[in-house]
């Protein structure tokens, strides 16, 4: 009788160990973890109920002891025992969820209610009818001919857990398809050791050991659960929508990136920038609870959270969205900031809208870079229709395509001398052409050609294009002294850059003095090694180096004295001020701290005549613009350059 009360309560120690963990750990989210909450509750009520029929079975006045209470004993140990099988298997179910798919099929809804519903009539019956089990005359616990049932509406359960365990075994990992299968073959053992020992009861102790085992592999909230947020993690997150995917199961997804993430990041730093993200988690969480969404919430990373949103609630995820969308909006104080966020809300229905995993993952990566932001709330369905999605999408085919038909353009824009009052220069700006999309802004293919790679093979056509215009007949005839070509971040960073453009110059017969190549601030304040080694030895070549967009990036004045550079482009947000007082005095100041460094300045952007003289008036060597020239085809600045020469 020890050994009994030795398994029992191991059996207890260890399932209160695991409804502890799991409530300490808020494993407590999603429908699997409330059913694996409310199994472990089960069997701790079963090993209490267990323990009281084994109290009252072995009380030495057992003949005076109420007959009505050891049935209510016995019949709660078997009620919760019988209860376990079938919660179980729906445990099982909704780790695979296909809710969805039981719906639908009412022979396998019958399979999962009747054999249960069967038993336990019998085990509320028993006291009447004794078809569970009775006391004999000596008041001995005895079972009946109809005990047998328990054990066939067992094995009914056991068939229907092996079949979900095996249909969707790709759903799972390895580890947790054996601790799933295991408390089946451990069910079986302690059966078979306790039908033929009726007084071992190690039924309930062998099935603790499997539910600890589920509770190591399965529930694992490090794997499920992001720390900072409590919301689901990018794995969680990906798990439940393949598996969605899988079992062809309609979801709504609330999207919600928010795209100046890293700004904030670098303002508050990581602490911080954690409470921003709990407040943001907050805000989701209140509208799920207020909508009664009973929705999946994650975070991913980066600023990106989704709400997963199953079909019966369809007709509140809009009105969710927008409440999500109208609170992420409002300021945020934190740390005696007042922060802004700009966040993208965007519904997507899948697989109707989204038809696979990684295609789902792709339009919430790039979202941010395929659509202006416009502050409501925006619709897959409608996002994936419009041009510019279609358009960035295909944004790398584009450009490799044109890169390997020659579909790139490089047109010229003049630079006008103040003080020999011609143009002397000109940039070389690259457009493209599309067939299918027609003229595509720099901005966009450039930005995607850094990402991709493809802007080391752009860059290079540029200087070679450039190279072959200057080594032609035309350019001589033309009086410039030099072309300007853009180099980006990416370009700079090559570690060969120096010697293919010496390559490229010496293959075309080109003087290093005609070539100036032109360096963003932002490029500029990197300097990293490997820039600066390209730019000093292209400079003792006799190439030079301007400074483009200067006042928009990162830079500091440091930085600008420390690399090779001659001549400084004011970038156009200058020119753009030109009515404000404190701007003007900022751009007077700047304008001559350049010129004690004894740089040359290009203003760009100019587009009437009033501004060219105000700027020529502040001593700047060249002027460019709209109010000259747009940037134009080669023919068309040959054109151009021999009518004003």
């Amino acid at each position: 009788m020890t050994s009994i009360i030795y398994f029992d309560m191991c059996a207890l120690i260890l399932v209160l160990v695991i409804v502890f963990s799991v409530i300490f750990r808020k494993m407590t989210n999603g429908l699997s973890n409330r059913l694996f909450l409310v199994l472990s509750a089960i069997m701790l009520v079963d090993i209490i109920f267990d323990l009281w029929a084994v109290a009252e079975d072995i009380r030495p006045d057992v003949e005076n002891c109420s007959i009505a209470i050891r049935y209510i004993s016995h019949m709660g140990y078997l009620f919760f025992r019988n209860l376990t099988v079938p919660v179980y298997t729906v445990y099982l179910i909704s780790l695979t969820d296909t809710w969805h798919k039981l719906k639908k099929d009412w022979v396998l809804k019958m399979v999962l209610i009747l054999p249960s519903a069967v038993v336990f009539v019998m085990i509320l019956l028993d006291p009447a009818t004794n078809l569970m089990f009775y006391f004999d005359e000596n008041f001995k616990y005895t079972r009946s001919h109809c005990f047998p049932l328990a054990y066939i509406n067992a094995i009914v359960y056991v068939g229907l857990g092996l079949f979900y365990l095996i249909k969707y075994r790709k759903l799972f990992s390895n580890a947790k398809l054996i601790s799933l299968y295991s408390i089946y073959p451990l069910t079986i053992i302690a059966t078979a050791i306790q039908w033929y020992k009726h007084e071992l009861l190690v039924e309930l102790f062998f099935s603790s050991i499997a539910l600890m085992l589920i509770t190591i592999t399965v529930q694992r909230p490090e794997e499920l659960i992001d720390s900072s947020t409590g919301l689901g993690k990018y794995s969680a997150y990906a798990d439940d929508m393949k598996r969605n995917f899988a079992n062809e199961k309609n979801v709504g997804i609330i999207i919600i990136n928010i795209s100046n993430y890293t700004s904030m990041l670098s303002i508050l730093g990581y602490d911080s920038a954690n409470e921003l993200l709990k407040k943001v988690a907050g805000d989701i969480s209140a509208v799920n609870k207020e909508m009664k969404l009973h929705a999946d919430m994650y975070y991913l990373d980066r600023g990106r959270f989704r709400i997963i949103v199953t079909e019966r609630n369809y007709d509140k995820i809009n009105t969710a969205a927008e409440k999500i969308n109208s609170e992420l909006r409002n300021s945020i104080i934190l740390n005696q900031l007042e922060l802004n966020l700009i966040a993208y809300v965007c519904v997507a229905y899948c697989p109707k809208d989204i038809s696979d995993f990684r295609s789902l993952m792709a339009f919430g990566n790039d979202l941010c870079e395929k659509i202006p932001f416009s502050g409501h709330v925006l619709q897959a369905a409608d996002v994936i229709k419009s041009k510019s999605f279609h358009l960035n999408g295909e944004m790398d085919e584009i450009i490799d395509n044109a890169i390997a038909n020659r579909k790139f353009m490089v047109y010229y824009q003049p630079i006008y001398s103040v003080e020999k009052k011609r143009f002397v220069s000109a940039e070389a700006l690259l457009r493209l052409n599309d067939d299918k999309y027609g003229f595509i802004p720099p901005d966009l293919f450039i930005a995607a050609a850094e990402r991709s790679g493809a802007i080391h093979k752009i860059g290079d056509y540029v200087l070679e294009e450039v190279c072959r215009f200057i080594s032609g007949e035309d350019f001589d005839k033309l009086g410039l002294d030099y072309i300007e070509i853009n180099l980006s971040v990416a370009q700079c960073m090559q570690t060969d850059l120096a010697d293919k453009v010496l390559q490229i110059t010496s293959k075309y017969g080109v003087s290093h003095d005609k070539i100036n190549l032109e360096i963003t601030e932002t490029a500029a304040s990197y300097a990293q090694n490997i820039m600066m080694e390209n730019l000093e030895k292209l400079t003792q070549a006799g190439i030079k180096f301007s400074l483009d967009d200067y006042g928009t990036g990162f830079s500091n004045i440091k930085s600008v004295a420390s690399l090779p550079i001659t001549l400084v482009k004011l970038d156009k947000a200058f020119v753009d001020e030109e009515d404000n007082p404190r701007m003007w005095i900022v751009l007077k100041n700047t304008i001559k701290m350049l010129k004690d460094m004894d740089m040359q300045i290009v203003v760009e952007g100019i587009e009437s005549e009033q501004l060219a003289k105000r700027f020529a008036e502040l001593n700047c060597e060249y002027i460019q613009g709209y109010y000259y020239s747009r940037p134009i085809p080669e023919n068309e600045f040959v054109d151009f350059m021999k009518v004003h020469a």
